[in-house]
């Protein structure tokens, strides 16, 4: 306390002899702590450096009238310095008291408000992840067979030149075999191989399962293609394959229509046109009507009015060896198509690498 204050004075130094002036000294006081009470009330940094202006231990208002003028006083006025520093204290603690419960008070509706949820306020977008546009396609392609009673089986992307080549007829000399064409693994032509189409799970299902068989197996392939707009060295592919007592060309065709309406639309429209695969006898590209013009010819179909869709055909009766299936009882019919290609033609996307560059302003377009 500075000398100025005149709690930092004894009373004799301050003038004060008589009871009255004792009175009137801590009426003083009195005024004065409330006026500055109600001052620093609305701050709470000035409220805690008043408190401890007024209650400090060591240079507190109160410990200094205890020490300077409560002490120091004369014995006949020390009985009033008493009373009425113990009727200072009392007040003091009292509008302290109803103060710091106003703080705390004001300090919970603050927190309430802050924390209150307006429900009138916009809610925060959050982004959520999709399916890729090749999932959506695998799984749509997936259920138009699984409606019809296909079933979906998994096979290896490591695969041997048996699977992959021999079994399903393409010999030796076929240039799919070629280093070329094929990833072979180290190099090795005789060794194992990153598949080039899905179409050994034909004969891996064949060998371990009895007529009927009707199956499509989703998956990545893999050729020597040099990427560009059209063209990866990986792609994916869905295989068809259908062996039973008594299937027909009919049948392969009726399969074929149903997948293209499906799929395309119900008004698109499908042709056959001859074709050759080691393992289908006969063979035949299949086309569909134009998906942008619906047939009428434009740039997308180069005016023919067709779009070629897969491959496929009846299963050679040179496979069935393979897989000790009766080509004599048996027939049936397969079928590979690119699913890239597919989502590219039903989406409108119009570069193969949009596919898998991950950009999500593209991705964001397929929900």
């Amino acid at each position: 306390m500075t000398t100025s204050d005149p709690t930092a004075q004894t009373l004799e130094q301050l003038g004060v002899k008589t009871l009255e002036a004792v009175g009137e000294k801590f009426a003083e006081l009195r005024q004065r702590f409330d006026d500055q009470s109600s001052l620093h009330f609305s701050n709470r940094e000035n409220w805690q450096v008043f408190l401890v202006k007024w209650t400090g231990r060591k240079s507190g208002v109160l410990s200094q009238i205890t020490n300077n003028w409560l002490k120091m006083a004369s014995p006949e006025l020390k009985p009033v310095v008493g009373q009425e520093l113990n009727k200072l204290k009392a007040h003091v603690e009292s509008i302290i008291a109803e103060r710091q419960r106003a703080i705390e008070a004001a300090s919970e509706q603050s927190a309430a408000a802050r924390d209150k949820i307006d429900l009138s306020l916009p809610g925060i977008e959050r982004s959520f992840g999709t399916r890729h546009l090749i999932r959506q396609t695998f799984e749509e392609l997936q259920q138009i067979f699984i409606a019809i009673g296909f079933s979906v089986v998994q096979g290896p992307e490591i695969e041997t030149p048996y699977y992959n080549f021999e079994a399903l007829n393409i010999p030796e000399h076929h240039p799919a075999r070629d280093n070329m064409d094929t990833f072979y693994i180290e190099g090795v032509r005789n060794s194992h191989l990153l598949r080039t189409h899905t179409s050994p799970m034909q004969i891996r299902t064949m060998e371990k399962e009895k007529p009927p068989v009707r199956i499509v197996v989703p998956g990545k392939v893999y050729r020597r293609d040099n990427p560009d707009a059209t063209h990866g060295y990986m792609f994916h592919q869905i295989e068809g394959l259908a062996v039973d007592t008594d299937i027909t060309f009919c049948d392969f065709k009726g399969t074929v229509e149903y997948f293209a309406r499906e799929f395309l639309g119900p008004k698109t429209k499908t042709r056959l046109r001859p074709s050759y695969f080691p393992f289908t006898e006969p063979s035949a590209e299949v086309d569909a009507t134009c998906h942008v013009c619906g047939g009428k010819g434009c740039r997308v179909c180069k005016f023919s009015g067709w779009i070629e869709l897969f491959g496929a055909g009846m299963v050679n009766p040179a496979v069935y060896g393979f897989v000790k299936y009766d080509p004599e009882r048996l027939s049936g019919f397969a079928f590979g198509m690119g699913v890239d290609r597919l989502a590219m033609m039903k989406y409108g996307v119009t570069e193969v690498p949009l596919l898998f560059q991950n950009d999500l302003r593209f991705l964001r377009q397929f929900p």
